[in-house]
């Protein structure tokens, strides 16, 4: 009986083209989330290696210096102390988190990824490239060197944790034409690029059918925070303000299908004892919502009956 609660509707009159692809695309209508939930919600913790002097800056200012002291401890604080933080925040609220995962992170960092994996072991991971700078998709080299450099990504994960992932989050949000063929023809049934939507949608390529799951630009805390200049209090404020009017409309009409966000956090933002204290609020108050759906990745493709 509860699969009823959630069985995807008919979606095949909303088949658009996808204009990266050219791909048929469609709508996938959930009436309800499991126990009646109209929003689904996931944090995705990006768990990332960068390389010495490469990768996000908090003071682009000093960025010229060599070296630049000041934003590899940025960085680097995010490794040692915010990944463990996160970790351990979602453990005691009993929140679910998925991991998106840089292939080369657990050989980089051993003991900071034993420590946090201990935290979260049953998280699912979604694989993020072999780094997010200077080995990243190789664009515009044909879709073989793309499936290669997914499937060594993949093997990589897989041999370091145990766990071979079953969804994809381009390195860098940076991703062409070619890339969705050669993840789903490497295995992956699920994406993290689709940055347009609110509900899931389906992309039909010739190597087989690949999901993607609503990843909205204008909530991932790395961008607010390095490109916008939002503190971690602004970030929650932000965050509460977009699923609580996903709620609102929700519960303004009923009959309204589901809608889903994935929500992209970095452990230099929501890492640091500031960004945790926001982070442990906004967890606190989702709770408290009837309509609000905590859940991770895979989790909610299952749930829109995309197993």
């Amino acid at each position: 009986m509860a699969a009823l609660f959630f069985a995807p509707l008919p979606a095949a009159a909303q088949e658009t083209t996808d204009p990266v692809t050219g791909f048929a695309r469609e709508a996938i209508h959930v009436a309800s989330w499991p126990n009646g939930k109209k929003v689904a919600v996931s944090f995705a913790l990006f768990v990332e290696e960068f390389g010495f002097g490469q990768g996000p800056v908090f003071r682009p200012d000093l960025a010229t210096r060599n070296p630049d002291l000041v934003n590899e401890a940025f960085r680097q604080y995010g490794i040692d102390w915010g990944v463990v933080r996160v970790g351990r925040l979602f453990k005691e609220l009993d929140a679910p988190l998925t991991i998106v995962l840089s292939a080369k992170f657990p050989g980089k960092y051993p003991s900071v990824w034993k420590e946090f994996r201990a935290s979260q072991p049953t998280a699912p991971i979604v694989a993020h490239g072999m780094n997010n700078t200077n080995h990243t998709l190789p664009l515009g080299r044909g879709l073989a060197e793309q499936r290669t450099y997914v499937r060594r990504t993949l093997d990589m994960i897989a041999d370091a944790t145990g766990s071979r992932p079953l969804g994809w989050s381009s390195p860098s949000v940076y991703s062409n034409g070619d890339t969705p063929q050669a993840v789903a023809a490497e295995g992956v049934v699920y994406t993290l690029d689709q940055m347009d939507s609110d509900i899931i949608q389906r992309l039909k390529t010739p190597q087989g059918q690949l999901t993607l799951l609503p990843y909205p630009v204008v909530t991932v805390d790395m961008g607010q925070e390095l490109a916008r200049m939002q503190r971690p209090r602004e970030i929650e404020a932000l965050w509460l303000d977009y699923i609580l009017e996903l709620v609102a409309e929700a519960r303004a009409e009923p009959s309204r299908g589901t809608t889903a966000v994935v929500i992209g956090i970095h452990p230099f933002v929501v890492g640091t004892p500031d960004g945790a204290a926001a982070m442990r609020r906004v967890l606190l108050r989702l709770k408290q919502e009837d309509l609000v759906w905590l859940t991770d990745t895979d989790t909610l493709r299952k749930a829109a009956g995309l197993d």
